[in-house]
């Protein structure tokens, strides 16, 4: 199964919201738009054959216009092949459909982006923290924390090119 066949699938399946395909680094990436998002990924898994979820994670780019992410990893056993999906969501209402009814694996995987991210999955089973303590009122992986400790007096701002 190459690229350009699993692309032309794709844009044909979803006409009016195609993926953005990047094809340039180690992975076929595909972003899609959250709302098609479990569609994508039933399609991927019961059309192309990538019946394997590797993985599932969160990520957070503070700088853009839809910081927060959730980043899926698909193999397909039968042709070795790989697959990354891509989906953002805005900081305000971080929500996207869970792919528990798809993979029993994403359960864990999903309840652990809640927990470092605060991505909430719709229709999740029992989203809870699963790691971290549950009065915790904020999120640690996303990047809304100083980068420095503001009450340190041992540093000398001169050293550092301020």
């Amino acid at each position: 199964m190459d690229i350009s066949s699993i692309q032309d699938q794709l844009i044909a399946r979803f006409p009016n919201q195609p993926p953005v395909v990047d094809s340039t680094g180690d992975l076929l990436t595909l972003t899609v738009n959250k709302e098609v998002i479990l569609e994508t990924i039933k399609f991927l898994k019961e059309e192309l054959g990538f019946d394997f979820l590797t993985d599932l994670t969160g990520i957070h780019y503070p700088d853009r216009e839809l910081p927060l992410g959730v980043i899926y990893h698909l193999h397909n056993f039968r042709t070795n092949a790989r697959i990354r999906v891509k989906a953002f969501l805005a900081i305000n209402t971080p929500e996207i459909e869970s792919m528990t009814s798809l993979f029993a694996a994403a359960n864990w995987m999903e309840r652990e982006t809640y927990d470092f991210f605060g991505i909430q999955f719709i229709n999740h089973p029992k989203l809870e923290r699963i790691l971290n303590v549950e009065y915790l009122d904020y999120f640690p992986l996303r990047k809304e924390y100083p980068l420095e400790d503001q009450t340190r007096e041992d540093k000398d701002d001169r050293f550092f090119g301020r």
